[in-house]
């Protein structure tokens, strides 16, 4: 299971730039929540998570409001 992430970690981490928003800008509903995630955990670990237990609760709430998406969306995205 994923650790619990600060605010400062979120930010750091888990913030999407410029170029990013670019990439997911056509996409929507949970491909949106779902490649954006994907983009920062990749950026940040270099490789895709093996599971959605890797993934952050808070960080995927912290991109969901970012790109405007509920986060239980990302329950939907394969």
């Amino acid at each position: 299971m994923a650790r619990s992430l600060d605010l400062d970690e979120l930010v750091e981490h888990w913030t999407l730039l410029d170029d990013e928003r670019e990439l997911i800008a056509g996409k929507r509903g949970p491909t949106r929540l779902g490649f954006a995630v994907m983009l920062k955990f990749f950026t940040r670990m270099g490789r895709f998570p093996r599971g959605r237990g890797e993934l952050p609760d808070e960080a995927v709430e912290y991109v969901a409001r970012q790109v405007g998406v509920e986060p239980g969306d990302m329950g939907f995205y394969e």
